[in-house]
């Protein structure tokens, strides 16, 4: 149903108003002045707005105005109402944003064609926009998950697409079905690009490619990785032997040369094959042993093909020694949070900062997250550990609201096994009351990966933090599974684009088309885009060109304990000098 507010300071001109819309099955909602006009639309946005001009306190101009200034107003369609039929008046509102202008007295006919006009041409704006949104979505989309010279599925559609074979899996499993992962490198390719040059090398790789694709017709899925690696998933089988008969095909697929730009080019390939569930659950666990198994070919020379084994992956006996220390480290308060600043590009001051947990071990010095996060989900730790974090961070954040920097946002990561908790949203409301900040100055962070296994569920929660005034990001954006469809599906604020888009973006065009089109795509949505990892002044320029609105990263600081962060934040820093936009408020 359309929705339509009606401001007017005249008892009886509202109340007709409000009696013809209704006629028409219209709901409407009604404000004596711009005031209340403008309270009523901070609760709901409404479809249409008839308004008069002449009002006390605020008139019908002023509403207009304040409306077109902000984002979220800007397009609502407006109809103004005046008892004076002054040319200048007209041209006024018109100037103004104003849709269209109605005289009193009017007709009841009169305002409902004035209406229609303004839906219909709102409804061909509407569809202009899913249009051209749809475009751009296609093509960020082809853009996040083909290769751009191969036209193969990349690394991110092969998770995708593996876990679309897995559903399949579970339905004909038995304890014999396996499902192959091969990675294949070409040998010595490096000689072609320097030989040859990269143009050829783009070539030969479109020709692998085909012949990959022959070589195991519509049994696979085949997607190009990096430079001169390419993967394959089978669909399940039953024997370990038809993997091997594939491997032997592809090696005679590529047996013949090939003829790139007139020259005569050979090409032979070392293949490592990893199988599911045997040698790891996830595709990157797979992936990752693949490689292993490729790399062992590659050293006897290359031209062949090997399976992974258990006894390439060393570490397991150091892995169960780790796992004891970290249980270790939660009771002798190893652990730390660090703060990495987060930068406006308008004011090129901080606004906020990401918590970030680090491990200083005793003897070992600092641990990398990577080498323990992990290990923490696996073994049932990252709950405690992730809450810890959240309340030395909110502790932190009041530390820094009472030094002055009241504005100021902490963004903390959340796993998927904290997101999924059934009473995580309490614990959060607790923490809030205990430390005593604003829901306003906090910021959750989450990974694709925490929200699609029951998508439903997980857009509840979300909705149920953001009642709260916290803000939600999604972290890590285009690294996940289905991305752009899951960013109109849940209410997220704030994106953040990863560094693998963000490294080289100044040389890197294929990457610099993504960022264009995230910030473009995040804005249509009125999300907030923060760039991650940014090193360089040329990343910095070239985000800030795509109107990009804060970033994180090395270039203006790497993460800092906390009494460092706060001697960062007192020494007023600025990421760049912009005397017309100085700004002593912390701000998007």
């Amino acid at each position: 149903m359309t929705t339509i507010l009606a401001i007017e300071d005249d008892d009886r001109v509202r109340d007709n108003i409000q009696d013809i819309l209704e006629l028409e099955d219209f709901e409407v909602i009604t404000a004596k002045n711009g005031i209340m006009g403008l309270q009523l639309i901070r609760q709901q946005i409404p479809d249409l707005i008839i308004c008069d001009v002449m009002m006390p306190e605020m008139d019908g101009y002023a509403v207009l105005n304040t409306l077109r200034q902000k984002k979220e107003t800007a397009a609502i369609p407006l109809i103004l109402l005046t008892a004076k039929a002054n040319r200048n008046d007209w041209r006024k509102g018109m100037e103004l944003g104003a849709d269209d202008y109605l005289t009193k007295p009017f007709t009841p006919e009169e305002l409902l064609k004035a209406i229609a006009a303004c839906i219909k041409k709102r409804t061909a704006i509407k569809q202009q926009y899913t249009s051209q949104l749809q475009q751009v979505s296609d093509q960020l989309y082809r853009q996040l998950y083909y290769d751009s010279i191969t036209n193969l599925p990349n690394r991110l559609s092969l998770r995708d697409r593996f876990g679309k074979i897995l559903v399949n899996y579970e339905q004909i499993k038995t304890n014999s079905t396996l499902i192959p992962v091969f990675c294949i490198g070409l040998d010595r390719f490096n000689r072609i690009n320097d030989n040859l040059g990269y143009e050829s090398g783009d070539l030969l790789l479109k020709a692998v490619a085909e012949r990959l694709r022959k070589s195991v017709e519509h049994q696979a899925v085949v997607a190009h990785l990096s430079a001169d690696e390419f993967a394959i998933i089978l669909t399940p089988i039953e024997r370990k032997s038809f993997a091997q008969n594939v491997a032997e095909e592809i090696q005679k697929s590529l047996i013949q040369s090939f003829t790139i730009n007139k020259q005569e080019i050979f090409v032979t390939a070392s293949i490592g094959i990893a199988l599911y569930s045997r040698d790891g659950n996830s595709i990157e666990k797979l992936l990752q042993n693949a490689k292993k198994a490729m790399t062992k070919v590659k050293h006897r020379g290359g031209n062949g093909y090997d399976f992974y084994s258990g006894l390439l992956n060393v570490g397991s006996v150091k892995k169960l020694s780790l796992e004891a220390e970290l249980r270790h480290a939660m009771k002798r308060e190893e652990f730390q949070v660090y703060y990495q600043p987060q930068v406006s590009l308008k004011t090129g001051k901080i606004i906020g900062c990401e918590a970030l947990l680090r491990w200083k071990h005793p003897s070992k010095g600092f641990i990398s997250p990577g080498v323990f996060l992990p290990l923490a989900e696996e073994v049932g730790l990252i709950e405690p550990i992730g809450e810890g974090v959240l309340e030395q961070a909110c502790q932190d954040a009041k530390k820094l609201h009472q030094a002055g920097f009241e504005s100021l946002r902490v963004a903390v990561n959340l796993s998927s096994r904290q997101f999924n908790q059934l009473n995580f949203r309490q614990r959060v409301i607790d923490i809030l009351a205990h430390t005593k900040i604003r829901p306003q100055n906090l910021e959750l962070e989450l990974t694709e990966s925490s929200l699609i296994q029951d998508p439903i569920i997980a857009k509840k929660r979300l909705e149920g933090f953001k009642s709260l005034g916290i803000s939600i990001s999604i972290d890590d954006f285009g690294t996940g599974y289905s991305s752009l469809k899951y960013l109109q599906q849940f209410p997220f604020d704030i994106l953040k684009i990863d560094q693998c888009f963000v490294r080289d973006i100044d040389r890197n065009l294929n990457n610099a088309a993504i960022t264009t089109a995230i910030v473009q795509m995040s804005h249509s949505l009125s999300f907030k885009v923060v760039g991650e990892g940014v090193e360089t002044e040329a990343e910095l320029r070239i985000l800030k060109e795509q109107q990009c609105d804060a970033i994180q990263g090395y270039l203006f600081s790497p993460p800092l304990p906390f009494n460092k962060f706060e001697a960062l934040l007192k020494s007023r820093k600025v990421l760049f000098s912009d005397r017309d936009r100085a700004n002593q408020n912390i701000q998007w």
